[in-house]
């Protein structure tokens, strides 16, 4: 064979050799959070369909794509994840500022939410994701009215969720009775079975606002389905004084009564907890979701999170909603969950940067039930992920990039967003979504909310 042949012949074998993929990341520093294999300095990520395919240090030489993304050496790491929100409740932001929690719910809040319909959530939650994604969060957790919209809402914006219609015992201006809370419930189940990107799971309120039979019978609901039931506890002092009229326990002594405590409960917020609630919470392996900037502001207290963790209690973060937030960008969440503690326990060691960045990435995929499919860049698992640029000011130099992300980031510096292998964010560019219909739709609504507040004359 003539050696030209010989030339041809080893091009042709080289090129069979190159692996095909969707999407190619290269040039940056991965923070994969896999235990395994934390932190890959320089180094790139594969995508097939919507699944991780490689994760690797150095130039991806043998693979080849449709589309190459050049992190420019920033960060690559796995998306936030918002462990519990309302995301409608974005129409709220700045509604009524500066109020203990019991007066902004039952004179503000729950007021403004009998008047609410479909539209409305679907607007309000429109806002929230296309906040979400621009700040680099690419699943959420929600419990609030109307829930099929907010379902519909995240699938057009291409988000992951986790989803399910709040249950109290007085009516709801969607379902009405409770009993047809349970049966839409079902019918959220039913319908979203299986879907690539939407959860559902089973929502009573807190114990204060559930019956002991509601609570029962949600839980029922959740165990027949094999699917998570969240519900708020230990928000407030007034709660646990107003359980321990009703019941004469603590929140979790009296979930515990009802059978209820689980691995499959998710419980938000955790902050008035005694060593015997928290023991409760180990037995029974209770997932935490805390919500820190939202307690701080509702004068709520502080979740003892260091406590938790020590315990091998599973914590993620969340927002909350709008209203006792006034924003969903888990960067800022990270930065103060990570203060707040450290001068809560005068103690500048506690909650370091990489457990605070853990909370919103792998601990909140397992507190959700979701480790298996997301929270760290690992071959397999699906392709939600962020880049953050670090060519700015307020970013330089780096010499700890879990410490940049915790103390130095902002939601704005992400430039890239993934979700499920599908880009949703480029160069800044929101792609999911349109911004500009988005926010136009959401200040018509705001007139509405002013009109509910304010009495005709």
């Amino acid at each position: 064979m003539k050696i030209g042949n010989l030339s041809v012949l080893a091009g042709l074998i080289g090129r069979q050799t190159v692996k095909e993929v969707d999407v190619i990341i290269k040039n940056g520093t991965i923070l994969t959070m896999d235990p395994h294999q934390p932190l890959i300095e320089k180094g790139f990520l594969c995508i097939r369909g919507d699944t991780i395919s490689a994760v690797a240090e150095g130039d991806p030489e043998e693979f080849r794509a449709g589309r190459t993304i050049d992190a420019k050496g920033g960060l690559i790491l796995p998306g936030l994840i918002n462990g519990h929100t309302h995301a409608a409740m974005t129409l709220f932001r700045g509604l009524a500022d500066d109020l203990p929690l019991m007066d902004w719910l039952n004179h503000y809040i729950f007021p403004v939410e009998s008047r609410m319909d479909r539209e409305f959530v679907r607007t309000g939650t429109l806002l929230a994701c296309a906040e979400m994604i621009l700040s680099g969060t690419t699943t959420f957790c929600d419990m609030y009215l109307f829930e099929d919209e907010v379902a519909e809402a995240a699938q057009v914006a291409g988000m992951r969720c986790l989803v399910g219609e709040v249950l109290y015992d007085f009516p709801s201006p969607n379902y009405g009775p409770i009993e047809e809370g349970l049966r839409y419930t079902e019918s959220l189940i039913k319908k979203w079975q299986g879907h690539p990107l939407v959860s559902i799971a089973v929502e009573p309120h807190a114990v204060y606002t559930c019956s002991p039979d509601l609570l029962v019978r949600a839980n029922q609901l959740a165990m027949r389905y094999k699917i998570p039931l969240i519900i708020h506890v230990a928000e407030s002092a007034s709660e646990i004084e107003e359980v321990r009229k009703k019941y004469g326990r603590k929140p979790f002594e009296h979930l515990e009564s009802l059978g209820i405590l689980g691995p499959h409960l998710i419980a938000d917020h955790c902050v008035h907890l005694d060593d015997a609630e928290i023991r409760r919470m180990v037995i029974h392996d209770v997932k935490a979701i805390i919500n820190p900037e939202s307690n701080m502001k509702l004068a709520s207290g502080i979740s003892p999170v260091p406590r938790l963790l020590a315990e091998g209690i599973t914590v993620g973060l969340g927002t909350d909603g709008c209203a006792s937030n006034n924003n969903l960008d888990l960067f800022e969440e990270m930065d103060t969950t990570a203060k707040l503690h450290k001068v809560g326990a005068m103690d500048p060691t506690v909650l370091d940067a990489v457990t605070v960045v853990k909370m919103a990435t792998l601990s909140g995929a397992k507190a959700l039930g979701m480790a298996e499919r997301i929270g760290s860049l690992e071959v397999g698992k699906k392709a939600d992920l962020i880049v953050v640029d670090t060519h700015k000011p307020h970013l330089t130099p780096m010499y700890n990039p879990y410490s940049h992300l915790v103390y130095a980031a902002k939601g704005s510096d992400v430039s890239h967003s993934l979700i499920s292998g599908k880009l949703v964010m480029e160069h800044r560019k929101l792609l999911s979504l349109d911004l500009r219909e988005v926010i136009g739709r959401a200040e018509e609504m705001s007139k509405k909310v002013l009109s509910w507040l304010v009495p005709s004359s």
